[in-house]
């Protein structure tokens, strides 16, 4: 498949309101490494740009909730962010940040470019205003009923369920994330971008022009969107934290996030060209360069329809060629959620598996949310770990690499006369740059990422149908062209799996002397070149690529995720309202005694009751109680409880329940006994 020669390569501006997790790696940061990796191995002038998005309404939220600044907020994560990413192997050419000098110039030039040309409307209009905050509630700092699928908790700028952009007015019920103040409408101007008047040109630049080679979900939802109808959306907001709108009568306004966040691509282009002596405009605005944006699907609407309205609008700029947007990853069947903790955090992940981190870069390949949303288990995570990586790729290479030292003191053989198993076996390793080339260019990484693991199993296929280990004992010369040709296929892996196992990839180089001046193989190479591994090069002790994930590993993180969903439980709890009010003598007539339980069974065909005896100090009856889920009956014999006696007998299931026993739930739920210190107290004994 032929590509062109420059590429700018773009990655979803990260929120600094919390650390990277897992879905956020899935959808966006390990595909657009994979493809910009292999690019740049193909020879290509890749820019691979990203930074932190600093200016969403969602910072200053955070730092209300944490009692410090914005600015606190935001070096603070952008600082684990960027460390993250840098550990994890993403090859940014450039992260900057939203908060950059160049880019608060960037981005007001670009609207006051838009500005200048006549490209804005500016109304004056009614926006939701938090009296008691005395604020304009901009975005997430409103909260309400989704107006297309009754969310109930969407946001003022996006429904999070069905993916809805929105504007705030647009919910039902809407509260103030503030105060919780029900809103109020006040004027105020701001200016729009009458996206209205780019349908046209989008319809011609998508839906009519070379775009149904776009992902289903991308080109359905611009579709949606157009057909629709567009309306103008406001590119400024009344808000104290963001870059200050550049034109006179707008004091305390700021660029809309939305606006201002995608030119963070050009501004962190710009500094990385001044860094490194580069000119940033071919890159942005030569048409022979090809933009590509690797977004999750929440992100398509601004990427698909406002930004190339923008680039449109501006004159100069060249559109996106592709955006290849991914869908959600879900974790052990939930949601990820960064206010829920119900997340892998990445940071966090790289201290608790510090050399893994190409398992966690594979696993969410193999299982990425191309097509559908997908769900992460530890469960996979380690199956995949185990079987596929230690039993597969490594197996295979530390096989090869111990019988060449073992068998030639690690110098590649010279080798005989070629079977026609080795033959096809050599013809079959060529193909793969090729399969492989043709899945990540049409940005399908999982299915490439299992190409690579084939060639892994071709390997283990080869030596397992030769077996050199006992062929050695007869025939050591046709034992030397084996181990020649399973060598040619290692560094055929060394090289392929750079973009999807960057640090395996390197290991493996080391391993085998290839990542040197003397013997370097390119991707191109492996399909073109006889001998990749030259007989008497000299190859280094085989060193473990991957290591078993134990089951107690695995059981750490649950008990984790554990934890925080008990956590999460127990913060959402609602409390029961106080009753009516009681008088005294309603009090009076309750007769509370203490009780000792003298016998327990379950009550057949059910899950939840037991039927006890109590000893009640009056007499021993029979209570039935909703408790079997929580304590067998060999539990409660000999407990000493509290029993209302005088409550009217109720017959459950056939059985009389003369009574009740007074408990309460904790807040994970589990149900306990209510009962006072009872030391020395005998049944009967009157609660008053």
């Amino acid at each position: 498949m032929s590509t062109p020669g420059r590429y700018t390569i773009t990655a979803a501006l990260p929120y600094t309101n919390g650390p990277i997790h897992i879905g956020h790696l899935a959808g966006v940061y390990v595909p657009a490494d994979i493809y910009s990796r292999y690019l740049r191995m193909i020879g290509k002038d890749v820019a691979f740009i990203c930074g932190s998005d600093e200016h969403g309404a969602a910072i200053p939220m955070r730092a209300r909730k944490e009692g410090v600044s914005p600015q606190v907020i935001i070096d603070k994560y952008h600082a684990i962010i960027k460390k993250s990413f840098a550990d994890f192997g993403i090859l940014f050419d450039n992260y900057s940040r939203t908060s950059a000098p160049v880019h608060h110039e960037t981005a007001s030039e670009f609207f006051r470019k838009l500005y200048d040309d006549g490209k804005f409307i500016e109304e004056t209009s009614e926006q939701l205003y938090d009296a008691e905050a005395d604020q304009f509630l901009a975005d997430r700092f409103v909260v309400g009923t989704c107006p297309k699928c009754g969310h109930e908790e969407a946001y003022g700028d996006q429904c999070e369920k069905c993916g809805s952009s929105l504007n705030a007015t647009e919910l039902i019920n809407p509260t103030s994330t503030i105060s919780g103040a029900k809103p109020t409408l006040k004027q105020t101007k701001h200016w729009y971008l009458p996206l209205d008047q780019y349908e046209d040109f989008l319809r011609e630049w998508v839906l009519k022009g070379h775009k149904k080679d776009w992902k289903t979900n991308v080109y359905g939802q611009i579709k949606s969107w157009v057909d629709d109808g567009l309306r103008p959306r406001a590119v400024t907001r009344d808000l104290d934290w963001g870059i200050p709108v550049p034109v006179e009568g707008a004091e305390g306004k700021v660029l809309y996030v939305w606006f201002d966040a995608p030119i963070g691509y050009i501004s962190s282009t710009k500094e990385w060209a001044t860094r490194e002596g580069k000119d940033w405009e071919p890159y942005w605005k030569d048409k022979n360069t090809k933009l590509i944006h690797f977004i999750g699907k929440d992100n398509i609407v601004f990427h698909c329809i406002i930004f190339p309205s923008m680039l449109k609008a501006e004159g100069s700029y060249i559109l996106p060629e592709n955006v290849p947007a991914n869908e959600f990853l879900n974790l052990e069947g939930n949601k990820l959620s960064t206010s829920k903790n119900w997340a892998v955090w990445l940071h966090e992940y790289l201290e608790e598996f510090p050399d893994k981190q190409d398992v966690l870069r594979y696993v969410l390949t193999a299982n990425a949310p191309e097509t559908k949303d997908n769900d992460f288990t530890w469960k996979d995570f380690q199956d995949r770990n185990n079987s596929e990586l230690v039993g597969n790729f490594g197996n295979f290479v530390n096989r090869v690499v111990v019988l060449t030292n073992k068998y030639y003191d690690g110098i590649v053989p010279t080798p005989n006369a070629f079977s026609e198993l080795d033959l096809q076996t050599l013809a079959e390793l060529k193909a793969y740059p090729a399969v492989i080339s043709s899945s990540i260019e049409r940005y399908r990484f999982r299915e490439a990422g299992q190409e690579l693991m084939n060639i892994s199993r071709l390997g283990n296929k080869y030596l397992q149908d030769e077996e050199p280990w006992k062929l050695v004992k007869t025939n050591e010369e046709r034992v030397k062209t084996i181990m020649y040709v399973a060598l040619q296929i290692t560094a055929a892996l060394a090289i392929v799996s750079e973009p999807f196992l960057p640090f395996t990839s390197e290991k493996l180089k080391n391993m085998l002397g290839t990542n040197g001046k003397e013997l370097k193989i390119d991707w191109n190479e492996i399909s073109t070149k006889e001998v990749l591994l030259p007989a008497g090069h000299q190859v280094k002790k085989s060193q473990l690529l991957f290591s078993k994930i134990e089951d107690a590993d695995v059981q750490k993180q649950l008990d984790k995720l554990e934890a925080t969903k008990k956590a999460n439980e127990a913060e959402n709890k609602i409390v029961e309202p106080q009753k009516e009010t009681a008088t005294f003598d309603d009090f009076t007539k309750l007769d509370m005694r203490i009780g000792t339980i003298v016998s327990a069974e379950k009550m057949t065909k059910t899950k939840k009751l037991l039927i006890l005896k109590v000893d009640t100090g009056i007499n021993t009856r029979t209570i039935v109680s909703g408790i079997a889920e929580h304590f067998t009956p060999e539990e409660v014999i000999g407990k000493k409880v509290t029993v209302l006696v005088n409550l009217a007998p109720r017959a459950l299931r056939g059985v009389e329940s003369e009574g009740m026993i007074l408990m309460t739930e904790t807040p994970d739920g589990k149900l306990v006994f209510l009962n006072p210190d009872t030391d020395g107290v005998n049944p009967g004994a009157v609660i008053s």
